[in-house]
């Protein structure tokens, strides 16, 4: 006979397996449709549970996006991927570095990031979220434009703007493979992604 211990564990353990049932349902469907073509009972029917276990886990959609968020941010970032890299963007390499990490990053958190580009024209809190992470983005290699004006370099823009227009050029190569809209492999992107980055920010050829 079970003990209560382990009938807990049980439970546990089950209700685990749904709240991650439904995050992988949520992220499947917001890549297919979008975060706001996508209902409630859609995610619990992908889940293959009952529209009720949902409001054991998550008090609404939105809160499961938040969730979603949590799990990537706790699963690590670019700057801990990239915290032993080059940081002089003089150097092709260091640009190279930068565009494959941002790439890989991107695509494999795509619908997460998308739903919270598309829950933020909807909702004030999500607004806020989209903007610290392109803040986070901008802060963490604005610095790399450092050593242009030693090197007789001088970007298309200020830092910021230079260093927001690389991840906004390599985020909208993303969503145009994502959605289907251009088909290229990661190879081919992130090296044409690069020449086209490292000539505009320093008018070097790569």
């Amino acid at each position: 006979m079970a003990t209560g211990r382990e009938r807990g564990g049980s439970r546990k353990e089950r209700s685990a397996e749904t709240e991650q049932a439904l995050k992988d349902a949520a992220r499947r469907l917001f890549a297919e449709r979008g975060y706001l073509n996508t209902k409630i009972v859609d995610i619990t029917a992908a889940a293959g549970r009952s529209a009720g276990s949902f409001y054991n886990h998550f008090a609404g959609k939105e809160e499961l996006l938040q969730a979603l968020l949590k799990d990537f941010a706790a699963a690590g970032d670019i700057s801990a991927e990239t915290s032993a890299h080059d940081p002089d963007f003089t150097a092709p390499s260091a640009v190279a570095f930068h565009i494959e990490q941002y790439w890989r990053f991107s695509r494999l958190h795509w619908p997460v990031l998308r739903a919270v580009v598309q829950a933020a024209l909807v909702d004030e809190d999500f607004a806020r979220t989209a903007s610290r992470l392109g803040t986070a983005q901008l802060e963490e290699v604005v610095d790399h434009l450092d050593g242009f004006e030693a090197a007789g370099l001088q970007p298309p823009g200020t830092p910021e703007v230079s260093v927001a227009m690389m991840f906004l050029l390599v985020r909208a190569m993303v969503d145009a493979v994502e959605e289907g809209m251009l088909d290229v492999t990661d190879k081919q992107a992130i090296e044409a992604l690069t020449r086209f980055c490292y000539r505009g920010l320093t008018g070097r050829d790569y």
